[in-house]
């Protein structure tokens, strides 16, 4: 018999919301993705995509700020029409704890059906002016369209409607209505919105037209001058984007009294309705004459009463999705496309930032575009600078780049790489190490196309790693291969002393068989140095030495300092004459002046004032004595040193080669 029952309720629920299941539903259509995604065309050309137009309040919450019946049975009043076009007040009692009774503002938001309204209810109150708020939280972004209020009997006098777009933290208004907007809000009523103030909140008083009204409605977007091209408007996108909306309740309708008397009732003589009032309050020991009961009258009709909250939009998307859906997180969120993403589909999804963000329009659905990483990048950010250099076509620049690639594509390879022509730019190994022999090459990079290193002169292989022909290795870590001497040399020095006709050598004054101190005075630059390599070009033989101990030099003269390469040209004829003779590997001691260049050749040139001895261990004690009787040079006719030479700061850059013994260096710091 029990199971009979609850059948039979089940089919009479079924019957009585038949007429309205349609539209309950149809609320949750937006959660059902449809077979054919919308946000993309026949050929998967990405386009403009919305969502399904909802009452976004169906189901939300309400927070009231006043409902009747919460603490205490409460006794209300509400004025009807009825269908002759007379006035009737109706009276009845509000408790919470009976359901049949209870008025709570959840029924703002649910199944609305219009043959038989539920009403939301406030607390009766003895001030008419007193303010009661309601607060619709809708879950997340929304595009209003309108926000409507449908009343239980007379229409409230002034109200407001703020919005919000961060949750509740800060409001906006929105829109107002009163009989008086001047003196409730302070703003002029119906005031022309032109495109300077196309966010500016409107008071209207065309509720009050039609006092037997129980609807109060807002279009957001009516009367805006923008409205008509809204999808290149950010002003009023911005302007109908909700995230809460809020209801305040600032002034009831038409002045109670002035009611009442359309009905031919006169409320403070009424002796049906004193008689009602005391049989209500007979055990009321607080109300004790007819005044308060007159008070009480007042208060019970004092009262706001709402049917419907409904609030017209769509979820907002910003064009990059048809639906909205609760995700894994519980949050209302857009099944965002375009690669897409956020709560509203409000950013690019991570590794698409080749180009803006932007908001879908009917011409171009902005897409966000990948970065071309050439899959060697797993991050890449946006530079604005690069995509207006572009022409508007690309901006990403890929963030640390793998497999040995750089560049803002990961494009080329990067420092001591080189590109392998085998494998594609995407491949992994794409990039190969130089390995440039660490002695051979001049740096550890190679050229980024054959992988070719830098070599030092005399050394082969692609990297560096052997002699070239007609070179040999040597001990130096500077110059690995020197040229092998050969009897090719000889004969084109002999063949170019044939050619010139040979003159008779002289006495070679280049290699004196000792130095003294005016030799040292005379000379502007004093150094050993080591002859590494040596060269035959057009009547020269060029010899690569490097530079050893500095003992003397002009400070504005030839740049000499130890570790340095130079050139040293001498001429076929003197090579010939063996003036002086110079060997391959051998260190020699250098005297010259600096200002006898005058061949154009780059370096030291052998000239009449050129001394060059080979070096011996002895000769690091007689220069340093020359060095310390340098203030004599003046006898020589020779310029003090205190503002041409650098002698003593240079007389202790000794390198570890140097030929000079413990035994040398303990008898000159004696002395």
């Amino acid at each position: 018999m029990h199971e009979l029952s609850i059948c039979y309720y089940f089919t009479l629920f079924i019957f009585w919301i038949s007429p309205s299941r349609s539209a309950y539903f149809s609320q949750f259509s937006s959660l059902k993705e449809p077979e054919k995604d919308p946000c993309y065309d026949a050929t998967g050309r990405p386009v403009r995509c919305v969502p399904d137009f909802i009452n976004a309040a169906f189901g939300k919450p309400v927070i009231a700020s006043s409902t009747c019946g919460l603490k205490t049975p409460t006794k209300y009043c509400t004025l009807t029409e009825s269908e002759e076009g007379l006035f009737k007040e109706q009276c009845d009692v509000c408790d919470a704890s009976d359901w049949r009774q209870s008025h709570p503002a959840s029924l703002l938001t649910d199944l609305n059906n219009s043959n038989n309204n539920t009403c939301w209810i406030s607390d009766p109150t003895a001030d008419a002016s007193h303010n009661v708020t309601l607060t619709l939280s809708l879950g997340k972004k929304f595009e209003l369209t309108y926000v409507s209020l449908q009343f239980c009997g007379r229409l409230a006098d002034s109200l407001a409607i703020y919005k919000s777009t961060n949750g509740g933290k800060t409001w906006t208004p929105f829109q107002y209505f009163s009989s008086d907007c001047q003196g409730v809000y302070g703003k002029s009523p119906n005031r022309e919105i032109g495109r300077h103030n196309e966010q500016e909140a409107k008071c209207t008083d065309s509720h009050v037209m039609s006092p037997v009204s129980s609807r109060i409605a807002f279009p957001t977007l009516e009367g805006r001058p923008s409205a008509s091209d809204f999808e290149r408007s950010p002003v009023l996108q911005d302007w109908v984007t909700a995230t809460d909306v809020r209801i305040v309740f600032n002034r009831l309708s038409l002045d109670q009294r002035a009611l009442y008397g359309i009905t031919g009732k006169q409320m403070s003589n009424s002796v049906e309705e004193s008689n009602e009032l005391e049989m209500l309050n007979e055990n009321d020991t607080s109300i004790s004459n007819t005044a308060d009961l007159t008070t009480l009258a007042a208060k019970q009709r004092n009262v706001y009463a709402v049917a419907e909250l409904a609030v017209g939009g769509r979820c907002k998307c910003n064009g990059h999705a048809s639906r909205c859906f609760f995700d894994k997180f519980g949050r209302y969120s857009c099944d965002c496309k375009h690669n897409t993403a956020g709560t509203e589909c409000e950013k690019c999804k991570p590794f698409h930032y080749d180009r803006p963000w932007a908001r879908a329009t009917t011409d171009d659905a902005h897409a966000c575009v990948a970065c071309n990483c050439n899959l060697h990048a797993r991050k890449c950010r946006f530079n604005q600078e690069l995509y207006r250099l572009s022409g508007g076509r690309s901006g990403g620049i890929c963030v640390n780049c793998r497999h040995n690639t750089a560049g803002r594509n990961c494009h080329y390879c990067r420092l001591n790489y080189y590109r392998d022509q085998s494998k594609p730019i995407t491949h992994r190994k794409a990039c190969r190490p130089c390995l440039c022999h660490p002695i051979g090459s001049l740096s550890k990079n190679c050229n980024q196309t054959s992988g070719q290193c830098i070599c030092k002169p005399g050394v082969d292989g692609q990297t560096c790693n052997r002699c070239a022909k007609g070179y040999q290795q040597s001990r130096s870590p500077i110059t690995p291969c020197i040229r092998i001497p050969t009897m090719l040399d000889a004969t084109s020095l002999a063949k170019s002393a044939d050619s010139t006709e040979r003159a008779e050598c002289h006495k070679c004054r280049a290699t004196p068989a000792r130095i003294n101190q005016k030799k040292f005075c005379k000379r502007d630059y004093v150094a050993q140095v080591h002859v590494v390599n040596r060269e035959l070009l057009e009547g020269w033989v060029k010899y690569s030495i490097r530079i050893g101990t500095v003992f003397k030099r002009r400070a504005d003269g030839t740049r000499i300092r130890r570790g340095m390469l130079h050139n040293f040209w001498l001429p076929n004829s003197m090579v010939l004459c063996k003036c002086p003779k110079l060997k391959l590997g051998r260190k020699y001691l250098i005297m010259g002046r600096d200002d006898m260049n005058k061949v154009g050749q780059p370096g030291i040139v052998f000239n009449r004032y050129t001394i060059m001895i080979e070096w011996r261990e002895d000769l690091v004690e007689q220069l340093d004595r020359f060095s310390r009787r340098e203030h004599h040079c003046h006898n020589y006719g020779v310029e003090s040193s205190s503002n041409k030479y650098s002698i003593s700061a240079v007389v202790h850059e000794r390198d570890p080669d140097d030929f000079e013994t413990d035994v040398v260096r303990s008898k000159r710091m004696k002395t």
